[in-house]
């Protein structure tokens, strides 16, 4: 009886790494979308002492400004997470549930690229809390 852990075949592997690549690449651009509206942001704040905004005003931009801190938040952690999809690739451990050592469906994978846990634990991640 063999105690091989399984996992994705090389091929399969390189087809997930191309994947997280094109995912990597746009999320990138994403990000560097929001670094350039939040510095919009910055930049139509400078100078305008002798014009004050309403409070409205204000409120408006302080919400738009921290939406956006927040989504390059999330992108930036998106970013990581599919970083370190990549060095599981890399190790060949990719697509390996944490929780329970099977393999996670392709389709998850496609789906959630930088998934660390089959649909089954998740599940029963979520039923526990």
């Amino acid at each position: 009886m063999s105690t091989e852990v399984q996992r994705y075949h090389d091929d399969d592997l390189e087809e997930f790494k191309i994947l997280i690549q094109q995912k990597l690449e746009i999320a990138h651009q994403e990000l560097e979308t929001y670094r350039n509206q939040i510095q919009k942001k910055d930049d139509g704040n400078q100078g305008e002492d002798d014009h004050k905004f309403n409070s409205m005003e204000e409120g408006s931009l302080h919400q738009e400004k921290e939406y956006l801190n927040q989504m390059a938040s999330r992108q930036t952690t998106y970013i990581q997470n599919l970083e370190k999809a990549l060095i599981r690739i890399q190790n060949k451990t990719y697509g390996i549930c944490k929780d329970t050592g099977k393999l996670i469906s392709k389709e998850r994978l496609r789906a959630v690229p930088h998934a660390t846990q089959s649909i089954e634990a998740k599940n029963n991640q979520n039923n526990s809390k």
